[in-house]
């Protein structure tokens, strides 16, 4: 037998929480740890019920999606108790609301169970009849401006969204969204109403085992705000094998027009509906949703009223096309009104219709668009900005942005692709809204910024501006970090926030930016390539020391190119330097490149790197070809290695860098396909392991490639620029050993009857994979930044140069090419520098990132 409490005086309460007990032995809550039936779950209800007592008071509860606060939801909207939802996981707006409204009954946490505690027998406040829920408006969590709803609101609200969503008794919905926030409220609603079940869960979609409840469970359905839909591209949602999925409801924010239509075809391919859908917290939850089967062709829409409900377009004064207006809302989810004080408990209604401050026109079939948001508008030098409709214009060229500011600037976070050019964004917002360039700020991040619920998040937009101009690094020549990096990187959006990676450097640029922090931090910080700026401090003062770090990677490129020449000058014997630079190559395109960007922007830049590499050398081999050197059309276009493989004359003087070239195309056509980049970022590892195992059937002529020269085809060396990105991919002990051992066992062998070559390349990459530093000190920094950073313009001319002064000193030979190679890098460096924007958008500083040099 199911008790109920004693009615209350006003005898209001919430039906859809007071007949659990009608849905019998139905499934009502799923968890990892079980079931329990509504008949079960009712029992629970009402057991809290009795222990909340039948005196109205004013319940706090921490929103969460657990069994317990479920329980007590349902209790105190059973026994006719407001509830103060707040969110369980902001200590900070708990304790600010509790000590703004002064809760009768605060309900929390503990590790022996959910407690309750009463603060008084009675009620502190006058509770109007009707007010069944406060909460927080969206973004302000932690407000003591909340919104008031009735009994009236929360169950017409969850009617609603049952009938036009066709919940049954059979769904399983998982709770995706937090149950404070009003749309997972929502969910927990209209689902409980149909006698469905929920899927209770705080995992992310995201989290591989979420999918793995879900599954089990035989889950149904799944709420998601715009930034769940990013994650779910992450996670390839698409790729899922999902039996019992009916339909995926998204709210929270406008959902990119691409987007939903891939979303809506995805499920026509898969059998499941996207219903879009829009509300406000002031409507309790919904006010229109898109019919499935509308929504690929018409993405932009927010859809119909939702049933109970209607629109009105109100005329306003900024509306800039006729049709549009304000869009106003009627029905019987409006809210009572707002609480700002607890004064503001006792009032009823004070609002009949809800002024949704979004600007809409509705179409000839009938459906309604949000075009601009009236509250957001800005009033920038005179001049009137819509924020809304730069984020479409950004949007409309593949942009994700969020738009904010101030009476002085307009202020953008941009979801930032490495070597994105800020500089085209300004322009574009600057064409859009006629503001000029000084007023725009962009900031290029990793991610938008969030509210707890996923929504955006504006305050933090604003403040990244203030943020930049607080944080500022001193550098110690009167230069702070971010002028540094931006001058180094050029990139004229860096904030404190910014990392070098995120930035879009490459091993070019790595070589001058660690000697710099070196010097100005007195040491270089593991890992600083990734680390943000903010983060780059100096350690505390300590003796004067002459002892300097400098990167491996760093001191192998320039000592590999010193010995690259000197041994083609014949001053002494020392090679191997090429097929080590092969390792590093890999070491640092792993680095640099395999980033957590898009595939999509890796595979950019990765096309960016290999032209970094192949243009230089083609412009420095036809001026050699014009002033009479023995090269030909098949070197300038870098095939000579692949034409004429066994041609070991002059032709072959570039094989290095075709090689190079070779195999980063190779590599980039595999990471442009979606199983293989998902397969990288699952097993970061295990792919170049993988790789190298493949390279090995080359190497130990396993495969038959007939006329090819061992030691200087792509092919064939292929496996050792796997074995240097599986190298910069180990984070544990075991995997530097395995990638160790591989190295020691597969490069003896590989030149025959030279140990001491083969002894060189496997020093340096034991040096590689198990010494990020070596000792240096300042003056052996500045030489080998030097030559690492010019190490391609001393490869590609030194052929030239030291032959003149060959017969005459073979030192002297040496300096001169070395020497001209570093002025040839600066120089054209410099003219680079001079040139317009867009004459770089495939740059060609010199240098390889990180493999340089050749040997024969």
């Amino acid at each position: 037998m199911t008790l109920h409490p004693a009615p209350l005086i006003s005898g209001k309460t919430l039906p859809l929480a007071r007949d659990l007990a009608a849905h019998g032995d139905r499934t009502a809550l799923i968890t990892s740890g079980g079931e329990i039936s509504y008949r079960q779950l009712a029992g629970r209800v009402a057991d809290t019920a009795l222990r909340l007592g039948t005196g109205r008071r004013l319940v706090l509860l921490p929103g969460a999606n657990t069994v317990e606060a479920v329980v007590v939801l349902l209790a105190a909207l059973t026994a006719g108790h407001p509830v103060l939802l707040v969110p369980g996981d902001h200590p900070e707006a708990v304790e600010a609301l509790t000590v703004a409204y002064n809760p009768d009954v605060v309900v929390r946490p503990g590790p022996a169970g959910w407690r309750i505690e009463e603060r008084r027998a009675g009620s502190a406040h006058v509770l109007h009849p009707d007010l069944a829920m406060l909460l927080s408006t969206s973004g302000s969590t932690g407000s003591p401006k909340l919104v008031r709803l009735s009994y009236e609101n929360l169950q017409a609200n969850a009617e609603s969204i049952a009938t036009y969503l066709g919940i049954r008794d059979t769904d399983r919905a998982a709770t995706t969204l937090p149950m404070h926030y009003c749309y997972g409220l929502s969910v927990v609603h209209s689902h409980l109403l149909r006698g469905a079940g929920l899927v209770l869960t705080d995992l992310s979609v995201a989290d591989t085992c979420f999918w793995d409840l879900f599954r089990a469970a035989r889950g149904t359905a799944f709420a998601g705000v715009p930034y769940t839909f990013d994650l779910l591209d992450r996670v390839d949602f698409a790729g899922m094998d999902l039996p019992h999925l009916r339909y995926v409801t998204q709210a929270g924010g406008r959902l990119a027009p691409d987007r939903v239509v891939r979303y809506a075809e995805l499920g026509q391919r898969r059998g499941w509906d996207l219903v879009v859908m829009y509300g406000q917290t002031e409507a309790t939850a919904r006010m229109a949703y898109l019919p499935p089967e509308l929504a690929a062709a018409h993405p932009e829409a927010i859809g119909v009223p939702v049933p109970g409900g209607s629109f009105t377009l109100e005329p306003v004064e900024e509306a800039a096309e006729e049709g549009v207006g304000e869009l106003v809302y009627d029905g019987p989810n409006v809210m009572l009104g707002y609480a700002r004080t607890p004064d503001d408990l006792a009032l009823g209604r004070t609002v009949d219709t809800l002024r949704t401050g979004d600007l809409a026109r509705r179409t000839e079939e009938g459906l309604y668009e949000i075009v601009g948001r009236r509250s957001r508008f800005l009033k920038i030098l005179g001049l009137r900005i819509d924020p809304q409709q730069v984020e479409a214009v950004l949007e409309r060229h593949g942009l994700s942005a969020l738009c904010a500011g101030d009476d002085e600037r307009l202020v953008l976070a941009v979801v930032g692709r490495p070597g994105e050019d800020v500089r085209r964004i300004r322009r574009l917002v600057v064409d859009e809204c006629g503001l000029p360039a000084r007023a725009v700020r962009v900031h290029l991040l990793p991610d938008l910024p969030r509210l707890p619920s996923g929504k955006p998040d504006y305050a933090a937009v604003r403040s990244l501006d203030r943020t930049a101009d607080r944080t500022l690094v001193d550098d110690g020549d009167g230069e702070d970090l971010c002028a540094l990096y931006a001058r180094i990187l050029d990139r004229p959006d860096v904030t404190p926030d910014s990392t070098f990676v995120g930035l879009g450097g490459d091993s070019l640029s790595y070589v001058e930016m660690s000697l710099r922090l070196e010097q100005r931090l007195g040491h270089l910080p593991a890992s600083w390539h990734t680390t943000p700026i903010r983060s780059l401090r100096s350690p505390e003062p300590k003796p004067p020391s002459r002892i300097r770090a400098l990167e491996t990677s760093v001191a192998l490129r320039a000592v590999a190119i010193v010995c690259i020449v000197g041994s083609h000058i014949r001053l002494f014997e020392i090679r191997g330097g090429a097929h080590l630079l092969l390792a590093v190559a890999g070491f640092n395109f792993a680095r640099f490149l395999l980033t957590s960007a898009e595939r999509r922007e890796r595979v950019r830049r990765t096309g960016r790197s290999i032209a970094r590499i192949a243009l230089p050398c083609m412009a420095w081999t036809a001026f050699a070809l014009l002033i009479g050197a023995d090269y030909d059309l098949s070197n300038v276009l870098l095939l000579h290695n692949a034409l004429f493989p066994q041609d070991m004359g002059p032709g072959i003087h570039l094989w290095f860098v075709e090689a190079l070239v070779y195999i980063l195309l190779a590599i980039l056509a595999l990471l442009a396909i979606p199983a293989v980049d998902r397969a990288e970022r699952r097993f970061p590892y295990g792919l170049p392991l993988a790789l190298v195992a493949i390279g090995l059937l080359t190497r130990y002529e396993l495969v038959g490639l007939p006329d090819r020269s061992q030691i200087t085809d792509a092919v064939t060396v292929f496996w050792l620029f796997a074995l240097g990105w599986a190298a910069a991919k180990a984070r544990t002990t075991p995997h530097r050993l395995l990638v160790t051992l591989a190295a020691l066992s597969t490069v003896p062998g590989f030149f025959p009857g030279e140990p001491r070559r083969e002894a060189f390349v496997v020093i340096g990459f034991v040096l590689l994979v198990w010494f990020p530093t070596l000792p240096s000190n300042p003056r052996v920094n500045q030489v080998a930044g030097l030559l690492a950073a010019s190490s391609l313009s001393i490869y590609l001319t030194h052929w030239q140069i030291y032959p003149i002064l060959d017969d005459v000193s073979e030192p002297l030979s040496l300096v001169a090419a070395v020497l001209f190679g570093i002025g040839y890098a600066k120089g054209t460096e410099l003219l680079l520098r001079k040139l317009p924007p867009l004459s770089r958008l495939v740059p060609v500083r010199p240098g390889l990132p990180g493999s340089h040099g050749k040997t024969t």
